[in-house]
């Protein structure tokens, strides 16, 4: 194989679809952009159709694949879409995979877009960045391990183990936002951690209606005093959105044990949610006899400020003596982590994780 193909590669949304070619890592060209038409399945296909075959027509070299995220749920080892609310062309089934290869004689592999955004940030992002700070600051350590979280209309998530995207045998892995919701035990994550949950709890504060409530990126300016509005609320609501996502990311770290990097819309308001969200991370549990836990074996640093970052660098490895001997070994006696935002966007390394789970499967 070409150790340098071209991949074709879509952003798919409920209105918009995009198209961008990657080659080495790199979008080459410009997008293309054209409707979804998302309630017809034979306008949707036509869109997908002509949109890959315009992308075709502006680069000089054939595609190896076509590689790209479309939202759950969907069988997507088999390229079958399943019914999805944004998108109601490909309710009750539609093999889109298969189609597009029948359409255009390349393979073509699809995944979520947390999934892949996750893998994208592994491989240019988020993952490398930080290993490079280490390296410069003269540390041992090198992280092999990320979980990605995606903040949007809902929660999503990916977890890359030594570079290799974790799917699971049903196609079903990293499906976080069925986890349960640490401040309503009987609900799953997103009736905190959503759009329409950030809005319903600012709207409860001031008791008004959720429907003509702020969006999100409103209720952030609300809480750091750039929009009008009730700031204690603003704050409050997303001071609660952070805890469950901690709550949340402990769950997964407890089980991954590497990186996190957070994504997506919301995650533009990470100055005012991660306070509560660190928190909960180096919080603990109250046993049964009164005594105090650790919520999670790591220290948890914030990436995003400039002291703890300095922290997190530094090396906390130290010479231990083997028993009657004169020689030594490291001993690595705190077990730290970081979390902090995408170094690439979402969109992008949604773009790039495609690309380089493409390459994956065509090896």
């Amino acid at each position: 194989m070409n150790e340098s193909p071209i991949i074709l590669t879509l952003d798919a949304g409920g209105t918009n679809f995009s198209f961008s070619a990657i080659c080495k890592g790199q979008q080459i060209g410009d997008r293309i952009n054209l409707p979804s038409k998302a309630d017809d399945l034979d306008q949707c296909l036509k869109s997908l159709k002509t949109g890959f075959t315009k992308l075709i027509d502006s680069i000089d070299e054939s595609p190896k694949a076509i590689s790209f995220a479309f939202p759950g749920p969907a069988d997507y080892k088999n390229g079958v879409i399943g019914d999805l609310p944004n998108l109601p062309a490909f309710r009750g089934g539609i093999p889109l995979g298969p189609y597009l290869e029948k359409e255009f004689n390349i393979p073509v592999f699809i995944n979520n877009d947390g999934d892949l955004f996750t893998l994208g940030e592994s491989k240019a992002g988020f993952l490398p960045f930080v290993n490079k700070l280490l390296e410069e600051s003269g540390s041992e350590k090198k992280f092999r391990n990320l979980i990605g979280i995606t903040l949007g209309t809902g929660f999503g998530a990916g977890i890359t183990i030594n570079g290799s995207l974790l799917e699971g045998d049903n196609s079903a892995a990293s499906e976080a936002w069925l986890l349960r919701n640490k401040r309503h035990s009987y609900t799953n994550i997103e009736d905190t951690v959503s759009i329409r949950s950030l809005k319903r709890m600012y709207a409860e504060q001031i008791a008004t209606d959720p429907a003509t409530a702020p969006e999100p990126h409103e209720i952030f300016e609300i809480a750091t005093g750039k929009k009008e509005g009730v700031r204690e609320a603003a704050v409050e609501s997303f001071l609660r959105y952070g805890e469950v996502i901690g709550d949340a990311i402990a769950s997964i770290l407890t089980l991954a044990d590497g990186l996190i990097v957070i994504g997506g819309g919301v995650s533009g308001a990470y100055p005012v949610f991660s306070r509560s969200m660190l928190d909960e991370l180096n919080g603990f549990y109250t046993t049964l006899n009164g005594s105090k836990l650790n919520r999670v074996v790591h220290k948890v640093y914030n990436m995003e400020d400039d002291y703890q970052l300095k922290k997190f660098t530094e090396s906390s490895s130290e010479q231990v003596l083997i028993p009657g001997t004169s020689e030594t070994t490291v001993y690595q006696k705190e077990k730290k982590t970081g979390v902090g935002l995408s170094k690439l966007g979402a969109n992008q390394a949604v773009s790039i994780g495609a690309y380089y789970y493409a390459l994956d499967r065509l090896n």
